[in-house]
């Protein structure tokens, strides 16, 4: 049974069959310990009215009488003392009675048959039509002693009930497997189109549609899988860029580090030529350096918390050295540079977080305008650090900054098509600060310059710093 569906099916028509099971032993159960002694006491007071209007009726003609009284539902057996017998309505299905219940009756006791009958699990004995399933009464007729014995005639008084019983048994459970195949179907049927647009995915297939249009657990889980479907598609489309991205950043540097080193080759190549063609091939071997350093970082940031090693230092330090390792830079394009850092300790990765604020200087340079400015401040919160870097640069429009986290995101502009980079920078920005649980802002419009604020939240600051 490995279908879903043949489970759920095999699985609820056995827990109606043991529920019908059960419901029939408790049901009998009950008849045996309630209704049975009941039913005893009710038919052995009917025979004992018989008998005592047979006893006060002196012209009453026996025979005819029990007749009567079989008509009206009724089987009945009568013996005497010589063994004559005689049977009165629908003969018993077992006509065997002990000897010593008839005497018992024969000789002024009362049998109680019905109350007597056998107590089996599956025998409800108001069914039984049995002659010692009776009610056995002593009766004097023509002063001569006999032995009445007598039970409701169940097929003569309840036979259509038990034909409707019977049918309303058979179609209850044909319409249950019914409603059971329909029901099943109906439930299991999300789960095969799951399971087929999952094979659809698998195939690399992520456009696929689920039309299940459903309240309950399952159409949750149809619109998790549709949602899933959507970002894997998503994911799917970054891989092609990303590989798209990774390599034309690599094939171009190749190709111009080739081409040169071809032309040194060339015995015609003037020695100015040569320092300049060298002097390409140095940066773009740096700008292939820069690349795989940075990817390295990024599959490293992809490990998330096992690359972390964390420790109190000072922050505020940290930044002051980044802003000196780019005075050359700073100076040469004329720029302004402001910084408010007072001493803030931060417990993070030192060599981590030296990554963000390097690649946010960078880029605030990078995109900065002639004789631009730069601020950068750091204050404490109540719940952790922020650091602001603000630049008096080209800025961008809202959809770039919807997209500028992107791996080897750059805006298309003419602006900065000029400015070298990878376009990883501010993903590993994003990375690195994730993983110190905290997050990043960005305020930027064209021409009025871009913020980048990074929120880091406090952990354990208070503990010593390191020596």
């Amino acid at each position: 049974m490995k279908s879903l569906y043949v489970k759920f099916t095999v699985t609820t028509i056995a827990i109606m069959l043991m529920s019908g099971l059960l419901s029939f032993m408790f049901s009998n159960f009950y008849y045996q310990q309630k209704l049975k002694p009941e039913n005893d006491e009710k038919v052995t007071t009917i025979a004992l009215q018989i008998a005592e209007y047979i006893e006060q009726e002196l012209l009453l003609n026996l025979s005819t009488y029990l007749e009567n009284i079989a008509t009206a539902g009724y089987q009945l057996f009568l013996i005497d003392h010589a063994g004559t017998t005689q049977y009165y309505g629908d003969p018993f299905r077992v006509e065997e009675l002990a000897s010593q219940t008839k005497n018992l009756v024969l000789n002024g006791e009362v049998y109680h048959g019905i109350a007597q009958f056998p107590q089996e699990t599956f025998v409800t004995g108001f069914f039984a039509n049995e002659l010692s399933n009776t009610i056995g009464v002593p009766v004097t007729y023509d002063d001569q002693q006999y032995a009445l014995f007598m039970r409701p005639n169940i097929k003569l008084l309840f036979n259509e009930i038990h034909i409707l019983f019977a049918w309303i048994l058979v179609l209850a459970i044909a319409l249950s497997v019914v409603f059971v195949l329909i029901g099943a179907r109906f439930l299991i049927l999300p789960i095969s189109k799951l399971t087929a647009a999952t094979n659809e995915i698998a195939d690399g297939n992520f456009s696929v549609k689920l039309d299940i249009d459903r309240e309950d657990e399952l159409g949750k889980l149809a619109t998790s899988f549709t949602y899933m479907s959507n970002q894997l598609a998503v994911l799917d489309d970054m891989k092609n860029e990303f590989i798209s991205n990774i390599s034309h950043d690599i094939q171009s540097p190749l190709s111009n580090i080739k081409g040169y080193s071809h032309l040194l080759e060339k015995n015609t190549v003037s020695e100015s030529e040569k320092i300049q063609y060298i002097a390409i091939m140095n940066r773009e071997i740096n700008r292939l350096s820069n690349l795989t350093k940075q990817l390295l970082l990024l599959a490293s940031l992809d490990r998330q918390q096992e690359l972390l090693n964390k420790k109190r230092y000072l922050l505020s330090k940290q930044i002051e050295e980044v802003v000196l390792n780019y005075e050359w830079l700073i100076h040469e394009q004329d720029l302004m540079v402001s910084y408010t850092l007072p001493d803030r300790h931060i417990i993070g990765d030192p060599s981590l977080l030296y990554n963000v604020w390097d690649n946010l200087l960078s880029n605030a340079i990078k995109y900065n305008k002639p004789n631009g400015r730069i601020d950068l401040t750091l204050t404490a919160e109540d719940h952790g650090i922020v650091f602001c870097i603000q630049d008096s640069g080209i800025g961008f429009t809202d959809d770039v900054k919807a997209r500028i986290f992107e791996r080897f995101y750059r805006e298309d502009s003419s602006r900065t098509k000029t400015v070298e980079g990878t376009g990883l920078g501010l993903s590993i920005v994003l990375s690195i600060v994730q993983l110190h649980d905290g997050h990043v802002k960005v305020d930027s419009s064209q021409e009025h310059g871009t913020k980048f604020t990074v929120y880091l939240p406090q952990q354990s600051l208070h503990q010593p710093a390191d020596r």
